[in-house]
C-alpha cells in the first residue's frame, strides 16, 4: 500500500517525482502530496483525491521549480482521508519532512512523551509523529539527520519504508525500510526513491534494493553506503541491473490495464514455462527444485500460504500436488497461519504465493515456518522482492508487470509454476509413468494457444454481462480443481464491481446457499467435461427447477448443460488438472465488462491496494 517516490539531481524534479507517482497509483491509494526544495525553502502540497488533483493543486500554489523532491500516495490507516492527514509530513519547526509508507504501532506512546516536551500535531497520523521523533532527537543528541533518522527508528515497533530530507541539507535524502519495500535508483549524477522501480525506468536500469532493518544517505556525489539500522554495520551494496522495459507498464492501447493483462495470458504462461518445460525431450528443469529434491520427495507434507488470489492459486495447487504426486497438502491463508500457534517441522516444506513479494502477512508466515525448522520455497513475480530473497528457494513467474489491482495473469502464472512443480515431484517420485509425463507436458505447452481461444469468446461474455450488470447478488459454483475458480471468480466480480459474489463447492449448494436461488440469482457454474461433470449437470438442474439464472462455463460442443443454461461460455477441452487455466479466462471478462458497464474504477478499485505491505 501506498507508493513512495523521490528525487535529487540535477533535472528539474517535480515532473519526475509527478509521473513517478502516477505509475505508482495502481497500488491503491486515497491522497497524494509532494515536498519540492525550490533552493531556499520546502514547497509542500498535497490533497485528498487522484494524483490529476494533485497536480492540478500544486500548478496553482506553489513554484515547481528546484532538483529534489519527495511524493508520496497514501491508503488511510491513522486518521481519515483528508489533505491534512495527506502526506509529505512537516516536522514542528518546518525543517524536516518526510513520506512514510507501513504503520507505526506504539506511535500513541511516543506521541504523548513528544507532547510533553513541547511539541504539537496538526494531523492524526503515526508518520507526524515519526518525524518529530526524528527532529527531537536531531535536536537533543546534536546529530546529523541520518543519525537521527537511525536513532528514532530504533524506538519505534511497526513497518515502515520512509524518505526524510531536511531543507539545511538539500544535497541528501535520508532512506530506510523494514517490511515496506524501497528501491534507490542510481543515475548519472543522480538518484531516484521509489516503492518499486517503474518511477525510474527511462532513466536508470540500475537499482538497490534495501533489505529490512537497512537505511541509507542518498547523497548527491556520493557513493550510497547501507547501514544496519540496529548497529550501524556497513552492509552490501548490490545494484543490480533490471531487466523490466517500460512499455510493460503502459497500457498500449488497451483501455484499461486489468484488460491487457488478461490478453496477456498466452504470453505470460508461456513465459513461465519457458526454459523450463522441454516437452519434446520429456524434461522439466527447475533450478529451486533440482537443487532442493530431496526436500520435497522426503517432506511430510506442504503446506501453502497465500492471500487473496494467490490462496487460490495454492488451492488449485493443492489439488494438483495430490492427485498427480501424491504429496499431502494444506493451504492457509498466511493472515491466519501466525496466530494459530500451527504445527511445523523440519519435515515440512511450505511454499509461499505472492504476487509482489511483497505481502506482509505472508512473510510474517515464511519466517514462523524458518523459525521452526521448515523448508520455505517462495513462488513470485517481482525479482528481488523481500520473499524472494526471505525464502530458501523458489520460482519466479515470470509474468511481466501486473499494474490492475485485481491479479488476472498472477494467477494463471501461478498455477503454472505449481504445475510444473507437481508434475516433476510426480515424475522424480516414480508416482506418475513417463508416458503419462510426456503426455501432462504437451498438454500444458498447449495451453497458450487454448487461452487465446477462449479470449476469443470475448464479445460474446459482453453480451452477457450486460444482462447481469444490475444483479445485487451472484453465486458461483464449480467441483474439483474447478471449485478455487469459482471462488475466485467470485471474488473478481467482489473486487472490481462491488457486487455482492460467493463461490461455492457445486455439492454445497444444497446445504445452505440453494435458500438464495430464485428468478433474480444469476449462478455461474463451471461445468467442463472433465470431473464430476454429471454431477454438475444434476446441481445444474437444482437450479433450474428454482428458477435461477444459469451461466455456464462449459467444454466446446457441451449439449447437456447448453439444453438447460440461459448462457452458455465454451472454453477449449484440456486434461482436468490444467482446466483452471481456462475456466478462469471467461470469469475474469465477465467481471471486467460488467465493472466497465458499471462505470467502477477498474484498475483501481476502490479500498483496495495492490501489494498489501502491513498487516
Amino acid at each position: 500500500m501506498c507508493g513512495i517516490v523521490g528525487y535529487i539531481g540535477k533535472r528539474e524534479a517535480f515532473p519526475i517525482v509527478l509521473e513517478g507517482l502516477k505509475r505508482l497509483e495502481y497500488r491503491g491509494y486515497d491522497s497524494a502530496g509532494i515536498a519540492l526544495y525550490d533552493g531556499s525553502d520546502i514547497k509542500l502540497t498535497k490533497t485528498k483525491g487522484k494524483v490529476s488533483d494533485l497536480e492540478t493543486k500544486a500548478n496553482s500554489e506553489i513554484s515547481l521549480k528546484g532538483s529534489l523532491a519527495i511524493g508520496h500516495t497514501r491508503w488511510a490507516t491513522h486518521g481519515v482521508p483528508n489533505d491534512v492527514n495527506s502526506h509529505p509530513h512537516y516536522s514542528n519547526s518546518g525543517d524536516l519532512v518526510i513520506i512514510h509508507n507501513g504503520i507505526i504501532e506504539n506511535y500513541e506512546s511516543i506521541k504523548q512523551e513528544l507532547i510533553k516536551r513541547g511539541y504539537t500535531f496538526k494531523s492524526d497520523t503515526d508518520t507526524e509523529v515519526l518525524i518529530n521523533l526524528i527532529e527531537y532527537v536531531k535536536i537533543s543528541e546534536k546529530v546529523k539527520l541520518g543519525k537521527a533518522v537511525q536513532i528514532a527508528l530504533n524506538q519505534v515497533i511497526g513497518a515502515y519504508a520512509i524518505a526524510v530530507f531536511d531543507k539545511n541539507k538539500p544535497n541528501e535524502i535520508v532512506v530506510a525500510k523494514l517490511g515496506s519495500p524501497l528501491a534507490i535508483g542510481v543515475g548519472e549524477d543522480e538518484f531516484f526513491i521509489a516503492s518499486d522501480a517503474s518511477p525510474f525506468l527511462e532513466y536508470t536500469k540500475k537499482a538497490i534494493y534495501l533489505e529490512d532493518e537497512e537505511m541509507a544517505v542518498v547523497r548527491l556525489n556520493k557513493e550510497i553506503k547501507i547501514r544496519k539500522i540496529k548497529n550501524d554495520e556497513l552492509a552490501e551494496t548490490y545494484i543490480q541491473e533490471l531487466q523490466i522495459n517500460l512499455e510493460q507498464i503502459v497500457k498500449g492501447g488497451y483501455e484499461h490495464f486489468m484488460l491487457k493483462e488478461i490478453y496477456e495470458q498466452p504470453n505470460a504462461i508461456k513465459d513461465t514455462y519457458r526454459g523450463r518445460l522441454l516437452a519434446k525431450e520429456g524434461i522439466i528443469r527447475m533450478a529451486g527444485i533440482d537443487d532442493h529434491l530431496e526436500k520435497f520427495l522426503n517432506a511430510n507434507r506442504v503446506i501453502i500460504v497465500a492471500c487473496g488470489t494467490s490462496w487460490h492459486a495454492g488451492l488449485v495447487a493443492e489439488y494438483i500436488f495430490e492427485n498427480l504426486a501424491r504429496i499431502p497438502v494444506e493451504v492457509e491463508y498466511a493472515s491466519e497461519f501466525r496466530y494459530r500457534n500451527p504445527v511445523i517441522t523440519n519435515k515440512d516444506v511450505v511454499i509461499a504465493i505472492s504476487q509482489s513479494g511483497e505481502t506482509a502477512d505472508t512473510l510474517a508466515a515464511i519466517k514462523l515456518a524458518k523459525q521452526n525448522g521448515a523448508f520455505v520455497f517462495g513462488v513470485c513475480n517481482v525479482v528481488g522482492s523481500t520473499i524472494a530473497r526471505e525464502t530458501h528457494a523458489g520460482a519466479y513467474t515470470h509474468a511481466g508487470p501486473e499494474i490492475g489491482v485485481a491479479s488476472t495473469k498472477a494467477f494463471t502464472t501461478q498455477i503454472t509454476v505449481l504445475t510444473l512443480i507437481a508434475l516433476k515431484l510426480a515424475k522424480e517420485s516414480g508416482i506418475m509413468s513417463k508416458s503419462d509425463f510426456q503426455y501432462y507436458l504437451q498438454e500444458l505447452e498447449l495451453i497458450p494457444g487454448k487461452v487465446e481461444k477462449a479470449l476469443k469468446s470475448d464479445k460474446h461474455i459482453l453480451e452477457v454481462a450486460k444482462k447481469y450488470k444490475d444483479s445485487k447478488n451472484c453465486l458461483y459454483l464449480g467441483r474439483g480443481y474447478n471449485f478455487p475458480v469459482a471462488l475466485e471468480g467470485a471474488l473478481k466480480l467482489k473486487e472490481i464491481s462491488y457486487i455482492h459474489a460467493e463461490g461455492y463447492p457445486a455439492a454445497e449448494m444444497k446445504h445452505g446457499p440453494i435458500a438464495l436461488i430464485d428468478e433474480q440469482m444469476p449462478v455461474f457454474v463451471i461445468a467442463t467435461k472433465k470431473g464430476h461433470y454429471e454431477k454438475v449437470v444434476s446441481n445444474v438442474q437444482e437450479i433450474k427447477a428454482r428458477k435461477g439464472k444459469i451461466i455456464g462455463i462449459v467444454t466446446e460442443g457441451d449439449k447437456d448443460v447448453k439444453s438447460i443454461a440461459d448462457h452458455v461460455i465454451e472454453v477449449p477441452e484440456t486434461l482436468e488438472a490444467l482446466s483452471p487455466l481456462l475456466t478462469t479466462i471467461p470469469l475474469q471478462l465477465l467481471s471486467y465488462h460488467i465493472a466497465v458497464l458499471l462505470n467502477k474504477n477498474v484498475d483501481q478499485p476502490r479500498n483496495l491496494a495492490k501489494s498489501v505491505t502491513v498487516e
